[in-house]
């Protein structure tokens, strides 16, 4: 469905970011992107859903193809009507308006008013918490309560696509789990593929097919999900276990060693 292919991308004509970045999404799969903050991951989220032309970035090299279809220099607005949203780290709100009237901005690119309702009211079936909530002002909402509100306004473009930013983010645990089991039926029962970008390495890896771990704007791994939970190196940099178990500290390991590690 997705095809990342060999992208570079560039900010202010003059900041490297993405440095030949290759990933795919299949019709109907969860995919995980995995990374520390500033490995790129968002700004591979931006390229596919074109956001990168609001804050001076560009695709220089390689493309991005959706349904065969190559779509990096289209606008938003396009790529949206195509199938793609992104819902975005930091869970961002038109803070003044109620619930319902932001899961309703969620549909601005669509006319089937007969299918709006249905949506809408498939959004508060994912999420029946916020169904209390329609007439409340969004800005008071808490962080979880907020996640879920940014997802619903997402499925309300009616994706078959969508790009999940963080959406575990300085929540609780119960509260990740939750948010992890909507993600997952969401794409079972509309069968909508999933870019999830996460920096929760196991609760990312354990609902996705494949994943892919990017640094300093490289993929440098990629596999089976289910195998990278069993990957030595995965343990140790993103799930924070060495070999025999013990916790240890992500700043402590040399980068050479890393690095190493890694090409082998």
């Amino acid at each position: 469905m997705l095809n990342l292919n060999n992208i570079e991308v560039i900010y202010s004509d003059v900041i490297l970011v993405l440095k030949g970045v290759s990933l795919d999404v299949m019709e109907g799969k969860i995919v995980a992107l995995l990374g520390a903050n500033g490995a790129g991951k968002t700004t591979a989220l931006k390229a596919i859903s074109g956001l990168l032309k609001t804050e001076l970035g560009k695709v220089t090299d390689g493309n991005i193809e959706f349904g065969g279809k190559i779509i990096d220099q289209k606008s938003p607005e396009e790529i949206v009507r195509l199938g793609i949203v992104q819902v975005m780290e930091g869970r961002p709100l038109f803070e003044q308006l109620t619930v319902e009237e932001n899961i309703k901005v969620g549909a601005y690119s669509r006319s089937d008013t007969i299918e709006i309702k249905k949506d809408m009211e498939n959004v508060y079936q994912y999420f029946p918490i916020l169904t209390g909530m329609r007439h409340r002002v969004s800005g008071y909402l808490s962080g979880g309560e907020r996640q879920m509100l940014v997802m619903g306004r997402g499925l309300m473009a009616s994706p078959k696509l969508m790009l999940l930013d963080e959406p575990s983010l300085g929540l609780s645990p119960s509260m990740v789990k939750e948010i992890f089991k909507i993600i997952e039926l969401i794409n079972r029962e509309n069968n909508t593929s999933i870019l999830l970008v996460e920096q929760n390495a196991f609760a990312a890896l354990s609902i996705s097919e494949h994943a892919y771990v990017m640094e300093n704007g490289r993929i440098v791994l990629d596999g089976l999900s289910s195998k990278l939970k069993e990957n030595e190196d995965i343990k140790e940099f993103y799930l924070g276990l060495s070999q025999v178990g013990k916790r240890k500290s992500y700043k402590e390991v040399k980068h050479y060693k890393r690095r190493k590690r890694w090409l082998s």
